[in-house]
């Protein structure tokens, strides 16, 4: 067949149809001059498609068919890069008359590289700072074989599929005096005229809109389906070179971009050279003055020391260049009037205050929401409904309300107030202690957190439901199936498999094998298993699985420790909670509120109903007797001057709240209260909303009293590490550090995270760190492993 002369014909042509799309790809993206229109590139590329499918031997990896390629499943993999992907320094416009004084910033670097290098002065190569996803690109002999995100700068993600079918981007290279080992970066951007045409389409077709240019690239390009971001049309410029193997680079930035055109890369036309802080300053403002008309977005623009040598001698500080600079431009601003302030929940639980506003172009792309950060900015700007405002895109990508137009405010707009309860699904909205941001009690009934409840609440740590991560999870509700983590105990093999079902139905990616019937399931009966094992628990666990704001481990263990119970633990009030071991008012105000939430309680009771149990109930600690009474609840009811002093002297001659209320004014002043503090009482009982939770707290103080058995076991108060707080640092060989935090655990220790003057001593494995430093320096007791080891033998019974 290879010898038949048709067949000669045809592999011909399609060599031919592959240089001609290789070219034309070339003209458009690098040389910015096509020679066909894209009718006729999508009618030679139908024709190779065609030659190559009826005539597999003809095809090449590296055709421009190949540019869509398998689905990824179920996410990315991981990318090291071999030469991290550094973040550079940015550098800004300040106030001034002069341009030393404006651009100081700018002016301090190429004093730096001058002194360094006793250069004077410098030549730069220049370049638009281009607002898109940077990547890298790594080639082999010529040819694409991986493409990575840049991620945190260490590790990226596996996009090479997606990155194939940006037509910009070379499966090739030019020419035949690459390095065997090429790695090129640079930045995948959505051109304007692009963004607004898959907009349209989207509107035409009852899709979301993208948010602007740079959302579009970044979400095309980590599309699971190649297909997907194929018809989001992309663009890429390269602007710099990663590994280099097998051959050299020329001596210059600026030359080696050129190299890159050569070898088909686009490069953006706006790279240029300068010379010095006048040449740097004049770049700036030139390309300033075509921001508005470049054919895609831009934040500012860079500049690079452009000899190899010098950036070599330079070095790095921290996690950028010191021979590169972003020099930014200011954000760009527009006036508008905001029609509404709306709550939105995250993931987490937290209330965003968002501004609703007439529709205005801020730096090209249209805004009718802002950010209004939270409830302190709101009130730092005196935003109301019905102003004028200035919205601004910071960092030309999230827009936000930077302040109000006052002589343009109505004159009936008032003051705006967080709600009380959340909008998604009436939860009390609580604010923590001395931050800004409130959140939604509701957990594990609020629709906006409900993805991260259930991860939490499958977690290692929590229930440790394993298998059920977040590829499921997001299945599970999105098709409605799971609403709280109660549900999670119905679900059955069958469920998990029309789960899957229609999940593939959904996406478009229902495998061949199921197709043909071929259905499995074990996957889904070690996930019914995984749910079904979970039921047998600890307290602690639960607890934490709640996902309560501020309950961490630690919190949960404490919590189970001294009250014993859930259900004691959910009818305590916060003046009770308050008086565990490092249970602050923070902390405990969320306690509280959480279980006070109806929508909670109901999934809580819907999971024990479910068969969940706990293999550690318990009695309230004996403990509680020392630490709580009627002194302790005033003294946190915060009555206006009386202190712990006076809370003390009042408990003393009148032990509860009734024989405290009906003794009067002037048996309080004869029991040596203040006058102020006379008068701090007496507006105390005038409140009744006030009086109520203290009548509360008295209620639940006895009832948690009562609770402690008359015969308690005195172990817990005998218990060797009562009251002593552990740090662990270090690699222990016998055991693990959480094995080792249980064990010191049961022996009453509490196991902290840091040390400070309240650490009792320090457990130091091998490569203890800076903990151990600060132990001896705070003079803390240090036991290596082998005295942990011995005072765990001592004590074996208490541990078991």
């Amino acid at each position: 067949m290879p010898n038949d002369p048709a067949h000669a014909d045809l592999a011909q042509r399609a060599e031919q149809l592959r240089k001609r799309l290789e070219d034309a790809n070339y003209r458009y993206h690098v040389l910015d001059d096509p020679d066909i229109p894209d009718a006729e590139y999508d009618r030679l590329l139908r024709e190779l498609d065609a030659l190559e499918t009826e005539h597999p031997e003809l095809a090449r990896p590296d055709s421009p068919t190949r540019k869509v390629g398998a689905r990824a499943d179920g996410g990315f993999a991981e990318v090291r890069h071999a030469i991290p992907m550094l973040s550079l320094g940015n550098a800004f416009e300040q106030d001034g008359d002069d341009d030393a004084t404006r651009f100081v910033e700018v002016g301090d670097f190429v004093r730096r590289i001058e002194q360094t290098l006793d250069r004077k002065p410098p030549v730069f190569s220049v370049e638009p700072k281009l607002d898109g996803l940077a990547i890298s690109l790594r080639y082999e002999h010529g040819v694409f074989v991986q493409g990575a995100t840049r991620g945190d700068g260490e590790t990226g993600e596996d996009v090479t599929a997606n990155l194939r079918t940006v037509r910009a981007i070379p499966l090739r290279l030019r020419g035949e005096d690459w390095p065997d080992v090429l790695e090129v970066r640079g930045e995948v951007v959505m051109l304007r005229k692009d963004f607004e045409a898959f907009n349209d389409w989207a509107r035409a077709h009852d899709v979301k809109p993208l948010a602007n240019p740079r959302n579009g690239a970044a979400g095309s390009l980590r599309q699971l389906d190649p297909a997907k971001t194929a018809q989001r049309r992309l663009s890429f410029f390269a602007y710099a070179v990663g590994v280099v193997e097998g051959g050299e680079l020329p001596a210059t930035h600026s030359a080696t971009l050129q190299r890159l055109r050569d070898w088909g890369f686009p490069v953006s036309p706006l790279v240029d050279t300068a010379t010095g802080f006048d040449g740097l300053i004049a770049y700036f403002r030139r390309i300033g003055a075509q921001r508005d008309r470049l054919p895609y977005d831009i934040d500012g623009v860079v500049y690079k020391l452009d000899d190899y040598e010098g950036q070599r001698e330079l070095g790095f500080v921290s996690r950028a260049p010191r021979w590169a600079i972003a020099h930014k431009y200011p954000a760009q601003e527009q006036m508008t009037v905001l029609e509404d302030i709306e709550i939105q929940i995250g993931r987490t639980g937290a209330a965003t205050p968002r501004a609703r506003m007439q529709p205005v172009q801020v730096g090209g792309v249209t805004v009718t929401h802002a950010t209004l950060h939270n409830a302190d900015q709101v009130a730092r700007l005196d935003v109301r409904i019905g102003d004028t405002v200035i919205v601004r895109r910071a960092g030309d990508v999230i827009p936000e309300v930077v302040r109000v137009v006052p002589e343009r405010r109505p004159a009936d707009a008032q003051p705006w107030q967080m709600p009380e309860t959340c909008p998604v699904c009436g939860s009390e909205l609580l604010r923590e202690d001395d931050k800004a941001v409130y959140r939604c009690t509701g957990g594990l009934i609020c629709a906006a957190q409900r993805k991260e409840a259930l991860i939490h609440f499958a977690s290692r740590k929590a229930m440790d439901i394993d298998g059920l991560g977040e590829r499921y999870v997001d299945a599970l509700v999105e098709l409605e199936i799971v609403h709280t983590p109660a549900d999670l105990y119905g679900l059955t093999v069958e469920a998990f498999v029309d789960m899957k079902r229609r999940a593939d139905e959904r996406d478009g990616t229902t495998p061949e094998t199921v197709k043909q019937g071929k259905i499995a399931t074990k996957w889904a009966e070690n996930l019914e298993a995984a749910i079904q094992a979970s039921k047998h628990t600890t307290l602690p666990r639960f607890l934490f699985a709640l996902g309560i704001m501020h309950i961490g481990e630690s919190t949960a263990k404490t919590l189970a420790k001294w009250l014993g119970s859930l259900k004691i633990i959910e009818s305590m009030p916060a003046q009770i909670l308050r008086v565990l071991p490092d249970v602050g008012g923070e902390v405990a105000t969320s306690i509280a509120t959480f279980f006070q939430q109806p929508g909670n309680r109901k999934v809580v009771d819907q999971l024990l109903a479910a068969g969940i149990e706990f293999s550690d109930v318990g009695t309230p600690s004996p403990l509680l007797r020392e630490r709580l009474d009627f002194r302790v609840l005033l003294d946190q009811a915060g009555i206006q001057g009386l202190g712990p002093t006076n809370a003390g002297r009042l408990a003393e001659q009148f032990p509860s709240l009734d024989t405290l209320r009906t003794a009067g004014p002037s048996h309080w002043s004869s029991a040596g209260l203040t006058k102020p503090a006379v008068a701090g009482l007496e507006a105390f009982f005038a409140d009744d909303k006030r009086v109520a939770r203290l009548r509360r707290a008295e209620q639940a103080m006895h009832e948690l009293l009562d609770a402690i058995p008359d015969t308690a076991d005195a172990g817990e108060a005998d218990q060797p590490l009562a009251g002593k707080t552990a740090v662990l640092t270090g690699t222990l060989s016998t055991m693990t550090r959480d094995e080792a935090k249980e064990k010191l655990e049961a022996l009453g220790a509490k196991v902290s995270g840091s040390v400070s003057k309240n650490t009792d001593f320090v457990v130091a494995g091998e490569a203890a760190g800076s903990k151990l430093d600060k132990a001896q320096k705070l003079g803390v007791e240090v036991w290596d492993e082998a005295r942990l080891q011995e005072f765990l033998a001592a004590h074996a019974d208490a541990n078991a």
